[in-house]
C-alpha cells in the first residue's frame, strides 16, 4: 500500500481543509495578538498534563497546550472551554509522545532505523498521525534525532544510532509521515524535533548528564539531522536537559537565537522538555524558578512545559524590565502560527466515534509487520540453520517468547497488549510447538524452570529461544552500566545448546547488547529492537523462512560495555591499530614496558567492536564487484556517479542494504575514517545480477573546517560500496 492511499482515511475527519497561505497565517496571528492581554499572552505559553482539571483554567485564557489525554469525548470538553468560554476563543493544542505508533505500535525508533528504510519509517509515522489525531491529538514529541553512540544510554532506542546521514534519513522521514503534505489536514500531527542539542553525548551513558562537545563537532556530527528537519518543514522543536559545555540547552540563546532561528530561519515553536526550565535552577544555572523562566524566554523558547514558571513569573520579569514584551509578543507569534498552520481555528474539534474506526486498520496492521520484518538483523546462521523448513516440532523457551506488552517497548503509551501478536502466537501457525518459560521475564535469576526447558528439548527438533530486555530497561532515565544479557538468561540459551538440538536464539530488546558469548551458545541468531504489535508475525516469518532478513545494525556492536562510546566513524588517531594485538593472556611476564606495539586498543578486549555499524546476514549470499566511479578527478560542483554490480549468488529471493562510504584522507582538521553517504535497499531474485549507481554531489563531502566554514576542501580520498561499514574495498578519487 502505497503513504498516498494513506491520506484518504483523512476524508473520514473532514472536508474542506486547504491550507492558508502563509501570508493570510502572519495576518490572522498578528490581529489576534493586538488584541492580547499580556496575561493571555502568558496563557499561550504554558503548557500542562491533564484535561478536566483544568477546564476553569483553560476558559480563563490561562493555558495554551495540554498533553497527555487521549479521549476525544474529554479533548473536545476542554476545547470547548477554550473555544468557547474564553475570551478570545483560541483553541487548545492537544500533545501527546506518540513515538513510534499510537494504537498500532511499530518498532521502537531504533529498530525502525535497522531497516534502512526511509519509506516504510515515513509510512509508519503518517499511520501514527492517523490514529493520533483520530483521538484528539495534534502535536507529537517526535523525531528523536540524538546521535547516540553510547549504547549504556536507555534512550539510544528513541532515536536511529550513532550515524549522521542515517539520523537525517530517517528524521526527515518521520517529520514529513507525521505532518503530511497540508499541515491544516486534521491528520497532520505536527512533528517536534528533539532534543536540541547534544543529549545522546551524554557523559558516561547516564540520562540528564553534561555533554562536552566542542562548536565544530555539533556542526558535522549533531546539528544536520535538526537542520534537515527544519528544511523539511518540522513545526516544532524542544529543547534538551542536558548542559553542553556548561550552558543548558533550555537556556542557551546561541543554540535557539543565533544558530535555531537566525542562521537556520526557523519560524516553528520551541518548547521545553518537561520541567527543563524549571532544571536550570538543579543546573545551578538560574538562581529560583523566576531566574529560570528569564534565561529561558530570553534564550528563545515559546512554551514551558511543566515548571509552571511562565505563568508565574512572566508578568513580573516583564514589568521588571528583565523580559521585554516584544520578546513575549514573537514567543507567542510562533505558537498562533502553528496552531493556525494547523487548521484549529476552523476544526478545533474531533469526531468522537472516529479513534475506534481508524485504530488497527488492517493496512495498518500489514505495514507494522512489513517495518518489524525489515528491522530484524541476522546476527548469526551457521550451517544454515535458519529457515527451520525441516523442523516439524520446536521447543519454544524464554522469557521474552511471550511478552505483549514488552514487546511494545518504550513509549508505547497508547499501544494495547491485547492486540500484540507474540512469536509463541505466531509460530503456533507453523509448527507443533512445545513451550517451557525457562524463566519468567528478563532479569529473573531463579533457574528452576530450566529443567523443564531442557528436558522438553528431547522431544523437538528444534528450539528456538527468546530473550532480551524487558520495555522497562531501556527508554528515558534507564540506563545501565553492563550490557550483558540480564538475570539467567544467558545459562538457559547454555542449557538449550547442551541438548545437542539445532539452537535458534532471538534477541528483542531495545539496545544493542554484548552477546558475543551468547552467539558462541547458540546456531542462529536474530536480533529484534523491540519490534511492536506485529513483531511475533516478522519474527514467525522469518524462521519459517516466508520472509529473508534484511535487517542492518544502525549502531556498532560491543565486545564489552567498557568499550563505549564506541562508533565506526571515529576520528583518526595518531597510533591507529594495525590489526596487531596482543591480549593479556598472550602478554609474556615481564614484557618490555613498549614491547605491546604502542597501538590503540584494549588489552582485555582488543580493537575491533563485536560487529560494526551496518552488519546484517542474509539467507542468501550477495557478491559485489565491478565498483567505478565515472572519473578520477571532480570538481566541487561536479556529482560523482559509482556504479557497482550486485549479484545474489544463494539461493532465496534478498534484499541488500548497500551502503557507500567515504573517507577524506586529508583535512585541516582530522576526518573521520569513514562516513556513510548513501545506502539503498536492492531486491534481487535468487541468482539475479544487477548494475546498480549511487550518484553523491561532490557537495556532500563539504564539512566545518579548521576555520569554521562549511566548504569541500580540495584533496584526496577513498569510497566503499559494501554490505556494513568494515567490508569492502578501498577506491580511490580526488577532489581538484
Amino acid at each position: 500500500m502505497k503513504i498516498k492511499s494513506l491520506l484518504l482515511i483523512g476524508a473520514l475527519f473532514a472536508v474542506g481543509c486547504s491550507a492558508p497561505k502563509e501570508d493570510q497565517i502572519d495576518k490572522r496571528v498578528n490581529d489576534l495578538l493586538g488584541k492580547m492581554t499580556l496575561e493571555e499572552k502568558i496563557g499561550q505559553m504554558n503548557q500542562v498534563s491533564g484535561g478536566y482539571q483544568f477546564i476553569d483554567q483553560i476558559a480563563a485564557g490561562n493555558i495554551g497546550s495540554i498533553l497527555n489525554i487521549v479521549d476525544p469525548v474529554e479533548v473536545n470538553a476542554v476545547q470547548k472551554a477554550a473555544v468557547e468560554q474564553s475570551r478570545l476563543g483560541i483553541p487548545l493544542l492537544v500533545s501527546r509522545d506518540v513515538i513510534h505508533g499510537f494504537r498500532t505500535i511499530f518498532p521502537i525508533p531504533l529498530g525502525m532505523a535497522a531497516t534502512f528504510n526511509p519509506e516504510i519509517v515515513e509510512k509508519g509515522a503518517r499511520i501514527a498521525a492517523i490514529e493520533a489525531t483520530a483521538s484528539g491529538v495534534r502535536w507529537t514529541f517526535s523525531p528523536m534525532l540524538d546521535i547516540a553512540r553510547d549504547s549504556r544510554w536507555g534512550r539510544v532506542a528513541e532515536g536511529s544510532g550513532e550515524d549522521p546521514y542515517l539520523d537525517v534519513q530517517m528524521g526527515v522521514a518521520m517529520v514529513k509521515g507525521y505532518q503530511g503534505d497540508n499541515y491544516a489536514d486534521p491528520t497532520s500531527l505536527a512533528a517536534c524535533v528533539k532534543h536540541f542539542v547534544g543529549y545522546g553525548a551524554a557523559e558516561g551513558g547516564r540520562d540528564y548528564n553534561t555533554a562536552m562537545i566542542s562548536e565544530r563537532a555539533l556542526r558535522n556530527t549533531y546539528f544536520p539531522a535538526f537542520k534537515a528537519c527544519v528544511e523539511a518543514g518540522a513545526l516544532t522543536l524542544m529543547t534538551s536537559f542536558n548542559d553542553v559545555d556548561g550552558l543548558p540547552s533550555t537556556g542557551n540563546d546561541w543554540l535557539l537565537t543565533d544558530i535555531l532561528r537566525g542562521e537556520w530561519g526557523f519560524d516553528g515553536m520551541v518548547v521545553t522538555d518537561w520541567n527543563s526550565s524549571g532544571e536550570l535552577v538543579s543546573h545551578g544555572y538560574a538562581e529560583d524558578l523566576k531566574d529560570a523562566t528569564a534565561l529561558s524566554v530570553n534564550a528563545g523558547v515559546d512554551m514551558d512545559m511543566m515548571s509552571f514558571g511562565f505563568v508565574q513569573h512572566i508578568k513580573a520579569l516583564v514589568e521588571e524590565g528583565r523580559i521585554s514584551e516584544k520578546t513575549i509578543d514573537n514567543a507567542v507569534r510562533n505558537i498562533l502560527r502553528l496552531k493556525f498552520r494547523l487548521g484549529l481555528f476552523e476544526n478545533p474539534y474531533v469526531d468522537e466515534t472516529l479513534a475506534a474506526k481508524v485504530a488497527y486498520a488492517p493496512e495498518h496492521l500489514e505495514a507494522a509487520k512489513q517495518c518489524a520484518t525489515e528491522s530484524v538483523i541476522l546476527l548469526q546462521n551457521n550451517n544454515n540453520t535458519l529457515p527451520l523448513k525441516s523442523a516439524k516440532t520446536i521447543l519454544v523457551t524464554g522469557p521474552m517468547a511471550d511478552a505483549p506488552y514488552d514487546q511494545l517497548g518504550t513509549w508505547a503509551f497508547d499501544g494495547e497488549e491485547q492486540h500484540t501478536v507474540t512469536p509463541l502466537d505466531a509460530l503456533k501457525n507453523d509448527y507443533k510447538v512445545i513451550y517451557e518459560p525457562g524463566l519468567g521475564y528478563s532479569r529473573d535469576n531463579n533457574t528452576s524452570g530450566i529443567a523443564a526447558a531442557k528436558a522438553a528439548a528431547r522431544r523437538a527438533d528444534a528450539v528456538v529461544v527468546f530473550v532480551g530486555e524487558e520495555a522497562i530497561l531501556s527508554g528515558e532515565a534507564h540506563c545501565l552500566s553492563q550490557l550483558n544479557l540480564q538475570g539467567a538468561q544467558s545459562k538457559l540459551i547454555a542449557a538449550m545448546k547442551a541438548t545437542g538440538k539445532p539452537v535458534v536464539v532471538v534477541v528483542i530488546a531495545g539496545r544493542m547488547l554484548t552477546i558475543e558469548k551468547d552467539m558462541a551458545q547458540c546456531d542462529a541468531m536474530l536480533y529484534s529492537l523491540h519490534p511492536g504489535t506485529m513483531g511475533g508475525a516478522a519474527i514467525a516469518d522469518l524462521i519459517t523462512g516466508r520472509a529473508v532478513p534484511s535487517g542492518k545494525s544502525p549502531m556498532t556492536f560491543l565486545r564489552d560495555a567498557g568499550q563505549a562510546p564506541f562508533y565506526y566513524n571515529h576520528p583518526m588517531t595518531g597510533r591507529p591499530n594495525n590489526g596487531t594485538e596482543t591480549l593479556l593472556n598472550d602478554i609474556p611476564i615481564k614484557a618490555g614496558q613498549t614491547s605491546l606495539g604502542c597501538t590503540s586498543y584494549y588489552l582485555d578486549s582488543g580493537y575491533g567492536p563485536h560487529l560494526p555499524f551496518g552488519y546484517g546476514l542474509s539467507y542468501t549470499t550477495f557478491e559485489y564487484s565491478d565498483i567505478t566511479l565515472d572519473k578520477q578527478q571532480y570538481a566541487a560542483d561536479d556529482t560523482i556517479v559509482v556504479e557497482y554490480t550486485l549479484a545474489n549468488t544463494g539461493s532465496y529471493d534478498a534484499t541488500e542494504v548497500v551502503q557507500l562510504y567515504v573517507r577524506d584522507l586529508v583535512g585541516s582538521v582530522v576526518r573521520p575514517v569513514k562516513e556513510l553517504k548513501g545506502f539503498e535497499r536492492v531486491a534481487l531474485k535468487a541468482g539475479e545480477t544487477k548494475r546498480c549507481r549511487f550518484e553523491l554531489p561532490v557537495s556532500e563531502l563539504a564539512y566545518w573546517n579548521r576555520d569554521m566554514k562549511y566548504v569541500v576542501e580540495p584533496g584526496k580520498f577513498q569510497l566503499w560500496v559494501a554490505g556494513d561499514s568494515a567490508s569492502g574495498e578501498a577506491h580511490s578519487f580526488e577532489v581538484k
